[in-house]
């Protein structure tokens, strides 16, 4: 479930409104080339959430934008609008619905080179679902 849920995730962010379309990669991993601002995933995990009738996962992702240091004004509208984004993931999925979306954090820091790098974390609780 965690690989599904980090590609539907991926896919969901890559279609989303403006400000959106001025990231130039978003990707699963950070992109070998690209410039700046571009998403990936930074970091994901899974723990067992299973019932008694379902198998489940509950499922931690980091998402990094990574961007330049001197533009801190638009940062924010595109931090804002990367959380709107993944806070409206559809909760069914192919093979699993989504039953609960959390964020947990977030964490700015700026780097060397003026480049700044947002860090947003979410919990997803996942339920496997059976086709008929």
């Amino acid at each position: 479930m965690e690989h599904a849920l980090r590609a539907a995730l991926i896919d969901w962010l890559r279609t989303g409104p403006a400000p959106l379309g001025t990231l130039n990669a978003v990707e699963e991993e950070a992109p070998l080339r690209a410039s700046l601002p571009w998403l990936g995933i930074a970091a994901s995990a899974s723990a067992d959430w299973s019932t008694k009738d379902a198998k489940g996962r509950e499922i931690r992702v980091a998402i990094e934008l990574a961007s330049r240091g001197d533009d801190i004004p638009a940062d924010g509208a595109l931090v804002r609008a990367i959380d709107a984004r993944a806070c409206d993931l559809p909760r069914l999925q192919e093979g699993f619905h989504i039953a609960g979306l959390t964020f947990l954090r977030a964490r700015t820091e700026r780097r060397a080179k003026n480049r700044r790098s947002t860090l947003l974390e979410y919990r997803f609780r996942c339920l496997e679902t059976r086709n008929p």
